[in-house]
């Protein structure tokens, strides 16, 4: 075999193996949550060196799955809404629990399109010929298991598995207890598919029990898990952040600004603003606070206010808002501290008036979550300016805050939105589920 050949072979080869190390076979003394993760452990390992269509099989088989037992999987849920209802739970909340076969014909749909994505695993990053005649490769493999801590959709359940087994990666599913029987259903639906399709069932395992003991135990298998990624509010994301000894992609929490200039088109800034609020409130994307420069806020605070009034926005505001508000007979209460720093993923807003771009950024840096911020101006000098200096995963100039999403950036999809800067920053398609290692292939070199 040529020295290019044997390279080729050891690359393809080092790609398959992966990163993870086959765990021990569980053992007595091991908790339900430990034996676990011991299973999914040896699962990445069985998993990594299988070829993308091995993968994409099983996908299209859970795809098939869903579909062919929708029934069982709205019976589960049906239980779940009941009890969420029996306990008083918003209606919103309620809505996001729900399963119907329309829906779970969608989230099919889904997985036939994660299928059609490009496979990562295998990439090369970076490489060539080193002076030395080495050959030097980095290449994408599994990051191996990945565990999910999530809240009350169970549409991330099949969401999560299909992301992760599509990138080669094990997955641990802890959803709330909210969706336990919804989640216990769709679970036993995809490992009897991938089990179907040949591939190891211990691929995609419910982390058991129902307790928060189930959830910092598993925040503490270090050595079987790979990485957390929390999806849901603050409290959740900030728990498994401080608490965690595996490593979490810390993701989600998104108090999101706008920052109209003085050069901004004053009717392209109100349906900005209205629509980034209040067409889908509920998600991390939404923008929370409104910053306005004080040249152009005679002009816009009375259209904006109005828009935000007859979309159902109450406006928190500083002085100027509330002036603009006892014109208009609107009442706007005082914005505090708490208002500035609430993600309130509902129908309020912080509004401020600014005297330049630097005190909007100055403002940003302070309460920013660090997910997206967006400036509005017709001012290309403002916008380079405000686009160095505000460091968030995600900066708009002219576009609302809402665009930051996997499937509208062309990623195809998300694993989550990630707010920190190591590994993964912004929205998190398929090569953010892998890490990379180097591959070096010599012919009898020695370093001297």
């Amino acid at each position: 075999m040529s020295p290019a050949a044997e390279s080729a072979q050891l690359r393809a080869d080092a790609t398959a193996a992966g990163t993870t190390d086959p765990a021990p076979a569980p053992t007595a003394a091991d908790s339900p949550v430990r034996a676990t993760a011991r299973r999914a452990r040896t699962a990445a390992t069985e998993l990594a060196p299988l070829p993308r269509t091995a993968r994409d099989t099983a996908l299209l088989a859970i795809a098939d799955a869903l579909e062919a037992r929708v029934d069982e999987i709205v019976a589960a849920n049906a239980e779940d809404v009941s009890r969420a209802r029996e306990a008083g739970t918003s209606e919103s909340i309620v809505d996001r629990l729900t399963l119907t076969p329309a829906r779970v014909a969608a989230i099919a749909s889904d997985v036939r399109d994660v299928v059609a994505l490009p496979d990562p695993v295998g990439e090369v990053v970076r490489g060539g010929t080193l002076p030395n005649g080495l050959d030097l490769r980095q290449v994408r493999v599994p990051l191996g298991v990945v565990g999910i801590i999530y809240e009350a959709r169970p549409n991330v359940t099949v969401d999560a598995a299909a992301l992760c087994l599509k990138s080669g990666n094990a997955v641990l599913l802890r959803g709330s207890s909210s969706a336990h029987r919804s989640n216990t259903a769709l679970v036993a639906v995809l490992r009897d598919a991938v089990a179907g399709s040949g591939l190891p069932a211990d691929a995609v395992q419910l982390v058991p029990g129902e307790s928060r003991d189930s959830v910092h135990e598993l925040m503490r298998a270090r050595g079987l898990v790979d990485v957390l990624i929390p999806r849901g509010g603050a409290a959740l994301i900030r728990t498994v952040v401080e608490n965690s000894s595996v490593p979490v992609i810390e993701t989600g929490v998104g108090n999101c600004h706008i920052y109209v200039d003085e050069r901004a088109d004053i009717d392209r800034a109100v349906d900005i603003v209205v629509t980034a609020k209040a067409q889908r409130p509920s998600v991390c994307n939404s923008v929370e606070t409104v910053l306005v420069h004080r040249g152009v806020a005679d002009a816009l605070l009375p259209k904006l206010l109005a828009a935000l009034t007859e979309a159902g926005v109450t406006v928190h505001g500083d002085a100027d808002w509330q002036r603009a508000g006892a014109t208009a007979g609107v009442t706007v209460p005082e914005a505090t501290d708490e208002d500035w720093a609430t993600e309130y993923l509902g129908l309020h807003i912080a509004a401020a008036v600014v005297p330049d771009l630097d005190a909007a950024v100055g403002h940003i840096r302070r309460w920013s979550s660090g997910h997206t911020e967006a400036i509005l101006t017709a001012d290309t000098a403002a916008a380079r300016r405000f686009v160095s200096l505000v460091d968030s995963a995600a900066v708009m100039v002219n576009a609302s805050t809402r665009f930051t999403d996997g499937g509208q950036f062309g990623f195809g999809a998300e694993i989550g939105i990630s707010t920190q800067k190591l590994h993964a920053r912004g929205p998190m398609g398929l090569p953010e589920l892998t890490s990379t290692k180097y591959v070096v292939t010599g012919d009898g070199h020695t370093r001297g």
